[in-house]
């Protein structure tokens, strides 16, 4: 059964939840750094077909394209993953292509690019995703046996709610039903007991919508988008997706996120912006 984690106070209290949350397995003290890493991963691409929903015409985009990618936060105290793609790693075919997915690409798994970095599956502590939607979980069964799942009650109940939504592929997380899960409540969750990584509610988008921030010692604190933002021009135009759970939560959510990032002087990086992603550094370079 899901453990529920409560709107505790204080960061002992909040060590002590993370620490009940840890799962037997993980990456040994030699694999964990000694400050905060953040390792970017290419899950693909998302070739999309019609901007309409976003409220934006192709002539307002630098590009129609979004990109998708993979997160991994080292931490000393364990690892949580944040976000796992579209494409399922067992999708791969032997000459690098994958089993068609609507209108999802991906050139590598992603636990060919764990492994790069010394990890693998069952190495992460946590697994955490910013919501259910498909492009987001592709990969969650290859954490479901030994991660702990940190994930909010709506979402938790979207994605196995009878019959599925049309927006999700139920198939790719079924394995999170039986995974040790802990519920998150609190609307700024400290994963690590430190305040260096948060867990943040945004909804709109989804029901139960989050963001991570991290915040790391030579590149400063950043916010990790989710589907806050899909295209940069939503931000700098100010449109809303037709498509949005609920449209009026996602305008308070970006309203809440722009004055945090103000406020902790924060980068945002929108998850989707296939340009910017283009300039991140890729796994097996890190930010720290």
């Amino acid at each position: 059964m899901p453990r529920h984690i409560p709107r505790i106070a204080g960061a002992v209290a909040l060590a002590l939840v993370a620490a009940a949350c840890s799962p037997a397995a993980g990456p040994g003290r030699e694999q964990l750094p000694s400050s905060v890493r953040l390792y970017v991963f290419d899950c693909g691409a998302l070739d999309i077909p019609d901007t309409s929903n976003y409220q934006l015409k192709p002539e307002e985009l630098a590009t129609t394209k979004m990109s998708m990618l993979c997160f991994l936060v080292a931490h000393p105290k364990g690892t949580l993953m944040w976000d796992v793609g579209a494409v399922p790693d067992a999708s791969f075919k032997p000459d690098g292509s994958h089993a068609p997915l609507r209108y999802a690409r991906a050139t590598r798994p992603l636990t060919a690019q764990l492994a790069e970095i010394g990890y693998a599956p069952a190495d992460i502590t946590y697994l955490s995703l910013s919501h259910f939607h498909w492009d987001h979980v592709g990969n969650a069964n290859l954490f479901a046996p030994t991660a702990t799942w940190l994930v909010r009650k709506l979402e938790h109940e979207t994605m196995f709610a009878d019959p599925p939504s049309p927006r999700t592929e139920p198939a790719n997380y079924s394995a999170l039903r039986k995974s040790k899960t802990a519920i998150v409540t609190a609307d700024e969750h400290d994963v690590f007991g430190d305040g260096t990584v948060l867990l943040k509610s945004a909804p709109g988008h989804s029901p139960d919508h989050q963001v991570l921030f991290v915040s790391l010692a030579k590149t400063g604190p950043v916010v990790v988008s989710g589907d806050l933002y899909h295209y940069p021009e939503e931000r700098t135009l100010n449109r809303v997706p037709t498509t949005e759970f609920n449209a009026a939560q996602t305008v308070a959510s970006r309203a809440a996120v722009e004055a945090f990032l103000k406020a902790r002087g924060a980068q945002l990086w929108i998850q989707h912006d296939f340009t910017a992603a283009a300039g991140l550094k890729k796994a097996p370079q890190f930010y720290e």
